[in-house]
C-alpha cells in the first residue's frame, strides 16, 4: 500500500494539489493507521515518511517521538465514523478551495456525468450536495462537525473552506475516484459561475 500511495501523492503534487508541504494522506492496515508525517515535501515523499498513530491521533510504536500533523485527528475521526474506510486523501486542489470561498454550507452539482464517480451515485441525473466545513485551527471543531453532519457525507468527501478537500474509500482506487471526481466537479462549477 505504501508504494502505491507514494506514487499517488507524487502525482497529485505534480497537479499542484499539495503546494509547499501541505496535505496529508493515510491508510489503515491490520487496524493500524499510517499517516504521512508533517512537513514533508510531497514531491519527495517516500515510504518511510509514513508514521503510525492511534485513534487519538498520537504517534505510537517506533514513531512515538514524532509529532504528527494536527489534522491527523480528522483522519482518525473518518476511520471511526466510516469503518469500511481504508484510505484517506487530503488535497489542496485549487478549484475546491476557490468554490468553497463563495458557497455557504455546501456546494451542489447537477446533471454531470462524472457524478457517477462517487460510489453512492448510479446516475448523472439529479443533484448531489457536498458539505463545506469552515476552516478552524481547533481539531475538536472538525470532530464535532463530522459527527453532527455525518448524514451529509454520503459521497465520502467534504471541503474545508479556503483550505482543501478530504476524500476516502474502501481502497486506494475508490478514494482516488472520489477525490478526483470532486475536484473535477468543482472546476466545472467554478468555470460556469465565475
Amino acid at each position: 500500500m505504501k508504494e502505491q500511495l507514494v506514487e499517488t501523492i507524487r502525482l497529485y503534487n505534480q497537479k499542484g494539489w499539495s503546494p509547499a508541504t501541505s496535505t496529508n494522506y493515510s491508510f489503515r492496515e491490520n487496524n493500524q493507521i499510517w499517516v504521512t508525517r508533517s512537513g514533508v515535501d510531497k514531491a519527495q515523499v517516500a515510504e518511510n515518511d509514513f508514521i503510525t498513530v492511534n485513534q487519538l491521533a498520537q504517534s505510537v510504536g517506533e514513531f512515538a517521538e514524532v509529532i504528527p500533523s494536527a489534522e491527523t485527528q480528522i483522519h482518525c475521526d473518518i476511520y471511526q465514523l466510516f469503518p469500511d474506510t481504508q484510505v484517506i486523501l487530503h488535497s489542496h486542489g485549487k478549484y475546491p478551495v476557490l468554490s468553497s470561498s463563495v458557497q455557504l454550507d455546501s456546494i451542489q452539482f447537477e446533471g454531470f456525468e462524472i457524478q457517477k464517480g462517487f460510489a453512492s451515485q448510479k446516475t448523472h441525473e439529479g443533484t448531489i450536495e457536498i458539505p463545506i466545513f469552515d476552516n478552524h485551527q481547533e481539531m475538536r471543531f472538525f470532530s464535532e462537525q463530522l459527527e453532527m453532519r455525518k448524514s451529509e457525507l454520503e459521497h465520502s468527501c467534504f471541503i474545508i473552506r479556503k483550505h482543501g478537500t478530504y476524500a476516502w474509500g474502501k481502497n486506494l482506487f475508490e478514494a482516488k475516484r472520489h477525490l478526483e471526481t470532486l475536484d473535477y466537479l468543482c472546476e466545472c462549477w467554478w468555470e460556469k459561475n465565475r
